[in-house]
């Protein structure tokens, strides 16, 4: 679904970031989840990519469409922040060294103990998921648009990309813009990305997923129209 040991991206000038804006919270909610799911919109978008695709910059530009967007990794981004949710477990499960000292998950630690032991990555996804879950289905019951878009790093990983949504939206570039754009939003070595870009899908099996596909390697003009694009076209399957 989504990778909390993965960093955040800064806000660069670059035509294409995962950078977010910032995000409330997760609410608790007390309507049950086959309610909420009733009140999804008609057409259910997840828009998926690799580690510096651009994923959230392409979200973005819908969002100024007007239409409604759930981005997982901001959730995952609240359960896991000071007094987030999801800390008391996580303290629970991996003890005081991955947690920082504002009391918000250190994502740098944790990303090096689930890099090292694989069982400590499917602990922290039992903890996180269902949450994220749970707070994404909250906000697509709320959504205000004909359709949604529903932004999930790992959706081809999680093994079930259409579960939850009818289509499927791959942003998609070339392996070294991705790496280029990671090294220098990040500020980490290459072999380090290498390795990130090594624990998620290949874009293989993302394009093999795939019903919609954004080239992201090109101009932010082209962009807009490939958006425009599909936010027309989307409108239409909503409409049925």
């Amino acid at each position: 679904m989504t990778d909390p040991t993965h960093p955040r991206a800064q806000a660069h000038g670059a035509p294409a970031t995962d950078a977010p804006a910032a995000a409330a919270a997760p609410q608790a909610c007390d309507t049950p989840a086959a309610a909420r799911q009733a009140r999804r919109p008609a057409l259910v978008v997840g828009l998926t990519g690799g580690i510096g695709s651009g994923k959230t910059t392409v979200a973005d530009r819908f969002g100024a469409l007007g239409v409604t967007l759930v981005d997982t990794d901001l959730i995952a981004h609240g359960l896991t922040g000071p007094d987030g949710a999801a800390m008391p477990a996580i303290r629970e499960a991996f003890g005081g060294s991955v947690i920082a000292a504002d009391g918000r998950l250190d994502r740098a630690a944790m990303r090096e103990l689930a890099f090292g032991d694989p069982q400590a990555r499917k602990r922290l996804e039992r903890i996180l998921h269902p949450m994220i879950r749970d707070e994404s289905d909250r906000q697509l019951a709320h959504a205000a648009s004909a359709y949604a878009i529903l932004v999930v790093p790992l959706l081809v990983e999680g093994g079930k990309p259409r579960e939850r949504v009818q289509r499927v939206l791959v942003i998609d570039c070339r392996p070294e813009t991705q790496i280029e754009r990671v090294m220098r939003r990040n500020a980490l070595p290459r072999e380090q990305v290498l390795a990130i870009l090594g624990a998620q899908a290949s874009r293989e099996q993302r394009l093999a997923a795939a019903d919609d596909l954004i080239d992201n390697d090109g101009s932010p003009d082209t962009l807009d129209e490939r958006v425009g694009a599909l936010h027309q076209r989307y409108l239409a399957l909503a409409a049925g």
